[in-house]
């Protein structure tokens, strides 16, 4: 093939069509369990997380909840992933055995959200959250109805795989994904680009801008005990009776149950198993939904 602009567009053209099919080939996972958050700027912060307040009756003036109780931000970072095309390529009219590399770019782009949210999930037993205990810790603050600070627990200590109970129906998920600047696809493929007189090469890529965040604790249980009927049902007893400051219940009502590939099974047999013990009815049968992860293997 001849290099020149006419052909080079052709081949970009192409390429951007492959990307965009990667793209649009894998539907991903962290909108179950993770807020998106729109972004304008390098941090945004989250002090109102300390409070998740509830109506009351109006007697006298308005009660004004402090939303800037705690000190947590996010801060956005910047993503890319970038191939080359060796000039050659085109001269020989090789440049179509790149296609599967740019249909990867669209499907590596699509998907990192995914890999962001979950790994921060999987790292909960040892992250902080708003307010400065870890994620899942057996010692978050919480006022009890005479207003005495208490301990309260979201985790189960163990030392296997993970699993995670979730409460995604609220209108903050337990994840926040911050999303400054979605995947843009992005090139350097002119013949007087320094890439291209220096290295021979036409470089096409991707680059975002974001990042993940903790929402709120109580809306997640995270354990690495094992993955049990028992301990499946201690998980939700103690998420359906956490509470706010002062004794008002919560309210949470897990729906979501994430494992990665080595718990799946043991998972379906808790939740998809109408009949267990050998006949007995299944009492965790759908209690839940099951979502399983292949970035907590």
């Amino acid at each position: 093939m001849i290099i020149n602009a006419s052909n080079i567009a052709s081949a970009t053209r192409a390429f951007k069509a492959t990307f965009q099919r990667g793209f649009d080939s894998v539907q991903p996972m962290y909108g179950q369990v993770a807020t998106t958050v729109p972004s304008s700027t390098l941090i945004e912060d989250y002090g109102w997380l300390g409070q998740i307040p509830g109506m009351r009756e109006w007697l006298g003036d308005r009660v004004i909840h402090n939303l800037s109780q705690h000190d947590y931000s996010i801060k956005n970072k910047s993503f890319e992933l970038t191939v080359g095309v060796d000039r050659e390529r085109y001269e020989d009219d090789q440049y179509g055995i790149f296609a599967p590399l740019m249909e990867n770019l669209g499907y590596e782009s699509r998907i990192h959200p995914d890999k962001l949210v979950f790994g921060l999930m999987a790292a909960g037993f040892a992250t902080a959250c708003y307010d400065g205990q870890y994620f899942f810790d057996s010692d978050h603050p919480v006022l009890d109805k005479d207003g005495n600070a208490t301990s309260v627990s979201n985790v189960q200590a163990g030392a296997g795989n993970p699993w995670f109970l979730l409460d995604t129906k609220r209108p903050l998920k337990p994840i926040i994904f911050q999303d400054r600047k979605r995947p843009n696809f992005v090139l350097l493929n002119k013949e007087d680009d320094q890439n291209v007189v220096m290295s021979k090469k036409f470089l096409y890529g991707v680059d975002s801008r974001c990042n993940v965040g903790f929402g709120f604790w109580q809306m997640a249980y995270g354990s690495k005990a094992e993955l049990s009927a028992a301990n499946f049902n201690a998980a939700y007893d103690a998420m359906g009776a956490l509470k706010k400051d002062y004794g008002e219940p919560l309210g949470i009502s897990p729906n979501l149950l994430v494992v990665g590939p080595s718990n799946y099974s043991k998972a379906r047999t808790i939740l998809e198993a109408q009949l267990v013990n050998g006949g007995d009815s299944n009492i965790n049968y759908k209690m839940v939904d099951l979502l399983k992860v292949p970035w907590l293997a």
